[in-house]
């Protein structure tokens, strides 16, 4: 004769547990049903096999008792059931779990940005993936060593920073297309890291890349003779001519390379930039150009550190969307060296000798964008993780 599981006090069973998993704050419902019961009919000394109720009577809402657990610990003198302890921090811990899994699991929606331009054959929509896999492919190979300076014996990274900074003021007196700055400076580097040159011709060969550059930018090209006058006539005519015949057999006339300014204009498509953060990224940016420690770093993840930063400078706090990872191919963490070192120029970029850059972006035409506080909390954030590593 098979006895109660009830007949012993150890063992656990679905009807004694059922009606305890009722209640996740404190209470303990025991509805009346098939083999339930409430708590408070357990009894060490009287324990009784469960009453078998008719359907109807579970009609009655009389029959159903509500025992609060503290209650039950202070008028009983059996202590509440270990089971229902544990089934109550267990509980606990499901809900915190649940509140855990459905934060991390809110998928955030890849926009479609180039929805709005289905209809503009210009926007090419159809190719501009592949356009854009092509720049990421093709980008390795108009960078340079960073290291190139070693190999010239006149000139240094220092007189480089002096003469981007000056032609960053003369592109904007020229009032030239963004696209012919990015690619003057692109010449420059690709030129001095292959053909060694004195310090008396180093600005020679600045002038002589914006030619070039606009040449193949621009639709109205500066004369040679602007050129000449803005360096103070410190060259003819004759001299930036055969530079530039020297500059474009050395560089095989590959002029054609992707720069930073090609990727920043996708990726503040894919940010949804409105005007204030496309001048804030193209300031840091430029910040950039000046530095030769940043040609270590790719165009491409030049152009994402620049947007990104700028969004932490505008926002306050880290700002990376899903649509952003997508589009740029890079996780907000691969970004963090490179945008660090911008917050770095940002904040000296008033202080420094080389201010052309700070100045041109202190205007109203560029937004006052230099103005914006540097988003200083991503340096803390670096001081904070070596701390906690040497720890």
């Amino acid at each position: 004769m098979a006895g109660s599981n009830e007949n012993n006090p150890t063992m656990i069973t679905h009807a004694n547990v059922q009606g305890a998993l009722q209640g996740r704050s404190g209470k303990v419902m025991a509805p009346i049903g098939h083999n339930r019961r409430a708590l408070r009919d357990i009894n060490h000394n009287d324990i009784k096999k469960p009453n078998h109720c008719e359907p109807s009577a579970c009609k009655d809402l009389k029959d159903c008792a509500i025992i609060d657990v503290e209650d039950y610990k202070v008028t009983n003198d059996m202590a509440v059931p270990m089971f229902v302890q544990h089934t109550e921090a267990m509980l606990e811990e499901i809900d915190r779990m649940d509140e855990e899994v459905e934060m991390e699991d809110i998928d955030e929606p890849i926009l479609d940005i180039d929805s709005p331009d289905k209809n503009n054959p210009l926007a090419v929509t159809e190719y501009i993936d592949d356009i854009y896999a092509y720049y990421k492919k093709a980008e390795s190979a108009g960078c340079v060593p960073p290291n190139y300076m070693d190999k010239q014996s006149d000139i240094n990274d220092r007189m480089r920073a002096i003469l981007v900074d000056w032609l960053i003021e003369v592109h904007y007196k020229f009032e030239l297309m963004e696209e012919t700055l990015y690619l003057t400076v692109n010449l420059i580097d690709r030129f001095l890291a292959i053909q060694p040159v004195v310090r008396k011709k180093l600005q020679l060969v600045g002038i002589t890349a914006m030619l070039l550059a606009s040449k193949y930018e621009e639709v109205s090209v500066p004369v040679v003779e602007d050129l000449v006058l803005i360096s103070d006539r410190a060259y003819s005519r004759q001299e930036v001519l055969q530079m530039e015949r020297l500059m474009v057999n050395a560089l095989r006339f590959n002029l054609s390379f992707p720069t930073p300014y090609v990727f920043m204009r996708r990726f503040l498509k894919a940010a949804e930039a409105d005007k204030k953060l496309e001048l804030v990224s193209f300031f840091l940016i430029e910040l950039c150009l000046v530095e030769y420690e940043m040609l270590r770093f790719q165009p491409s993840l030049l152009a994402a550190a620049a947007v990104f930063t700028a969004q932490c400078t505008l926002c306050g706090y880290r700002h990376w969307t899903k649509t952003c990872e997508w589009h740029t191919g890079y996780l907000q963490e691969h970004l963090l060296e490179c945008s660090r070192l911008m917050v770095n120029f940002h904040q000296k970029s008033e202080t420094g000798k080389l201010t052309g850059v700070h100045r041109k972006y202190s205007t109203s035409k560029f937004g006052y964008a230099a103005r914006c506080k540097p988003a200083l909390f991503l340096l803390e954030t670096m001081r904070f993780s070596g701390w906690a590593s040497i720890n």
